[in-house]
């Protein structure tokens, strides 16, 4: 079996664990649309690899994609103590953080989760209950110096800001996967 056909039949399985986050998608709509996406899946792959539990959550047929979104439990591990974005991590001078969350999400062909989409995967389960994932920060927030991150606590969820050169060993970042859905 490839790495591929590894990848597919954990997404699978994942989906079929799953169906109350994707109703009405059927997998073979899934399987199509990744079957012609080899950039998609080589995403997929690293969501997978850095502990994101990458599941469908959506499909949009205006523009005719599915949506996928980390949905691991807690934040990454693979992708935790990181700062905001790659400005961030440039302007931190004294012990500074590995990697930034924007470029890590860049780097792996995906998107930071919107607070829209926070909202949208916390609907779908708890997630996020002992760690915090930073989230997409509107250009208002992050020209002030400040970046935005989501949890959930108390049977909530929360959004909360911080310093974008912060970084903590429980908050990472979410991913979202938009996949052109097959004719």
């Amino acid at each position: 079996m490839s790495r591929a056909d590894d990848l597919l039949a954990t997404l699978e399985a994942r989906f079929a664990a799953h169906p109350h986050r994707h109703p009405g998608i059927s997998w073979d709509a899934v399987r199509g649309a990744l079957d012609g996406a080899p950039e998609a899946l080589a995403t997929l792959a690293e969501l997978e690899a850095t502990g994101g539990g990458p599941d469908v959550v959506g499909r949009d047929r205006a523009t005719n994609t599915i949506t996928f979104f980390d949905c691991a439990a807690q934040s990454p591990t693979g992708r935790r103590s990181v700062c905001y974005d790659p400005e961030a991590l440039a302007a931190r001078k004294k012990h500074p953080p590995r990697d930034s969350a924007v470029g890590m999400a860049r780097a792996m062909g995906a998107e930071l989760l919107t607070e829209a989409e926070y909202q949208v995967l916390q609907a779908l389960g708890e997630f996020d209950t002992t760690t915090s994932s930073w989230l997409h920060t509107p250009p208002e927030v992050r020209e002030l110096g400040g970046a935005i991150f989501g949890d959930r606590r108390f049977g909530r969820v929360f959004t909360y800001h911080n310093g974008a050169d912060s970084y903590y060993a429980a908050r990472g970042f979410r991913c979202a996967l938009r996949v052109p859905a097959a004719p």
